[in-house]
């Protein structure tokens, strides 16, 4: 059956459709803003494994090329592995309906978001988030509620919903937010120091847009005649919690182990002695067994912090881990950091390079390029698990991004640092936050580089446990508390403000209240850590590193350009080859110039002065003879600009031949007499010659 809904939605058509496309699929949606066209097809495996102990649902959100009128780069002319951008898209989306599947439920999802049609006006990805929920709520796939996706933005101090590409570029904030109508679920952004009340007023803003688009999903889904799968209820084995019980003294002593290492060994011990104890009366119910010794665990950790204000590690509520920092560390990067926290730990290295080493990137809207990135990685032995390593994972590009984003807002202007910097951050161990503890290593690692970043950057994660009216708001969270509480709220920033933010709800009813708390929090926990990292390092060091490349600009006529360059690029290259540089020409006439020798620098910079400079009439030049013919010879008075010498200005005497006097290579003192409207340049080296005696 096809149904078709439609709204004005900031000025532009606002459309959902369902019942035309990929009708074999559970269920399908078309969603449209402007000419941005995003189809989702969602599928469900119609029996679910009973050997699953997760949720197996798989998000893919890919960009057709042919959406922008393009064909794809490379040799095969196709679509290939997703890009980043389209990885960070399928991850919000993932993380937006993720949390609203029944615990039960185990059947294998996949949600297929392909971008059709991008107009270059509208973004693709928020529209995801939309057409996903509405995709899952005309299938049969049980869902618990419609949400939506918005982009909110500001420009000259006023809210946009859903901002055109152009209002992105004005805005200083990007805040994508999923919500249902009563909730909040996904928050991720960035913004150019705000406040803490801002984010607030943001968020408020766009979850008042979102309702008005979940408005409009309802009247469609409220059409369609799809009777929803049934939702399998938790395995009740009669006797099996009352078997339990008895371990739950010990479970809570394990529980109080500090140490991460030993407190899950000491969990781990007391679960394979339950399911021993338990298997002649629970046969082949293993998982089941341990199902429910977590969900204890989960409960005795709850309690412990709602009722004596006792964390795992024994912190309370407001306590951050202890912080060590070592800056230089390693002797031959540009700039390094090691930052720990508590049993986080990350190794950020810095590295700086020319014009030549910025990124490529090719999307839907247009190619540009980066110069600043940086790289997340997540080994195995971080967290002490032996996994095969298969390239970059979707979390080690979320957290790149992330991190990225946070320190963007202070990076220097290209015309004041002409660099291309990388951040690399190793995570070398984790319990909680490693993307937090990137942003403090990343920004001190681009300090000790010398890189003149506007201010120091620091992140911390909060966390939630909420029980009914009892809410505890937990600084600097640990894997644990992420996994068994109610909220990863990540907050980075400097001193002045918010510059990158991400939090993932598991639950419903947390209030505006509650997330200002938290965000206050967050500042305090913040503005202690910046306080550290500024004892270490608090400022860019004066100089750069001795092994990083110096790097000057000069600017030359745009009409010069081809001169420099030089037919196939010989002038270029010989000049490269001279100096030991790197050189770069912008369209608009700058040249950038860089080498480790700051000498070099100068010396390639005077060779292309000397290329451009114009020739004066009347000006004495030291020339070079470069070539010879009967009626004079050629002379190289400034590099690529040559003049003629006639033979009857050679010498203050009648010579017969040029070569009596003259060849090939020499260098030669001469004047400039004349330059004609064709730029042909008369030299004279007579002029400049004592006149001969009388005899």
């Amino acid at each position: 059956m096809f149904l078709h809904k439609q709204m004005e939605f900031e000025g532009q058509p606002f459309i959902f459709e369902t019942g035309k496309l990929a009708k074999q699929a559970n269920g399908s949606a078309w969603v449209q803003l402007g000419d941005t066209v995003v189809l989702v097809a969602v599928v469900a495996d119609k029996k679910a494994s009973t050997e699953r102990d997760f949720f197996p649902l798989t998000v893919e959100y890919r960009e057709k090329a042919y959406a922008a009128g393009k064909i794809p780069g490379g040799f095969f002319k196709r679509e290939g592995k997703p890009t980043e951008n389209e990885i960070i898209s399928a991850r919000l989306i993932d993380r937006s309906i993720r949390p609203l599947f029944a615990k039960s439920f185990r059947n294998e999802i996949q949600i297929f978001v392909w971008v059709l049609s991008a107009d270059k006006v509208n973004d693709a990805d928020v529209l995801g988030i939309t057409a996903a929920s509405l995709a899952l709520g005309v299938s049969d796939i049980p869902f618990e509620v419609p949400i939506a996706g918005v982009r909110v933005g500001r420009v000259n101090g006023k809210f946009i919903a859903n901002p055109t590409f152009e209002d992105m570029a004005q805005s200083n904030i990007d805040l994508v937010i999923a919500a249902s109508e009563d909730s909040i679920i996904m928050v991720e952004g960035e913004s150019k120091e705000i406040s803490e009340a801002e984010m607030i007023a943001a968020l408020d803003f766009g979850h008042d847009a979102i309702r008005k688009i979940i408005a409009l999903q309802k009247e469609l889904i409220t059409e369609t005649d799809k009777v929803k799968m049934e939702i399998p209820a938790p395995e009740a084995l009669e006797g099996l919690a009352a078997a339990l019980e008895p371990y739950r003294a010990e479970l809570g002593k394990s529980l109080r182990v500090a140490e991460k290492e030993a407190r899950r060994e000491a969990i781990l011990a007391l679960f394979e002695k339950a399911i021993a104890d338990l298997a002649e009366a629970f046969p082949e119910k293993e998982s089941r067994i341990a199902e429910m010794l977590q969900e204890m665990e989960s409960d005795l950790m709850r309690e412990m912090v709602l009722k004596e204000n006792v964390r795992l590690d024994g912190r309370g509520p407001n306590d951050i881990r202890d912080i060590s920092i070592e800056v230089g560390l390693l002797p031959r990067t540009h700039g390094s950091a090691l930052f720990t926290r508590g049993q986080t730990q990350a190794l950020a290295s810095a590295t700086l390079g020319t014009k030549i080493d910025e990124q490529r990137i090719e999307e839907l809207e247009g190619e540009f390029r980066k110069n600043y990135m940086l790289h997340y990685n997540f080994p195995p032995f971080a967290t002490g698990e032996v996994k095969p390593l298969r390239g970059v994972s979707r979390r080690e590009v979320g957290h790149g991004n992330l991190a990225e984003r946070a320190i963007k807002q202070v990076m220097p202007m290209d015309k004041v640092f002409p660099y291309t910097v990388r951040i690399v951050s190793d995570v070398l161990e984790s319990n909680g936050s490693s993307s937090m503890a990137t942003v403090c290593a990343g920004s001190l690692s681009l300090m000790d580089a010398g890189v003149p970043i506007k201010s120091p950057v620091a992140g911390i994660a909060m966390g939630l446990i909420k029980e009914g009216d009892q809410v505890a708001i937990l600084t600097d969270i640990l894997g644990d508390e992420d996994h068994m509480g109610d909220m990863d709220f990540k907050v980075a920033g400097t001193r002045e403000g918010i510059t990158a933010f991400q939090m993932d709800i598991k639950i419903k009813g947390i209030s505006t209240a509650i997330m200002s708390e938290a965000l206050e929090r967050a500042k305090e926990a913040r503005f202690y850590i910046l306080d550290k990292m500024s004892a270490v390092l608090g400022q860019p060091r004066a100089e750069l590193s001795v092994y990083a490349p110096r790097i000057m600009s000069i600017k030359i006529p745009v009409d010069s350009i081809g001169l420099i360059i030089g037919p196939g690029g010989k002038n270029i290259r010989e000049i490269v080859e001279r100096t030991e540089t790197t050189i770069d020409i912008s369209d608009d006439g700058t040249v950038t110039i860089a080498a480790v020798d700051p000498g070099a620098c100068e010396k390639a910079a005077g060779i292309i002065r000397s290329m451009t400079a114009e020739v004066e009439v009347g000006t004495v030049y030291n020339g070079k003879v470069k070539k010879i013919a009967k009626f004079g010879a050629f002379v190289e008075v400034l590099p690529g600009r040559e003049g003629l010498l006639h033979i009857s200005e050679i010498d203050n005497r009648r010579i017969e031949r040029v070569e009596d006097v003259l060849k090939v290579g020499d260098e030669v003192q001469v004047k400039v007499m004349k330059i004609d409207g064709d730029n042909k340049i008369d030299l004279s080296r007579k002029v400049l010659l004592d006149k001969p005696a009388n005899n």
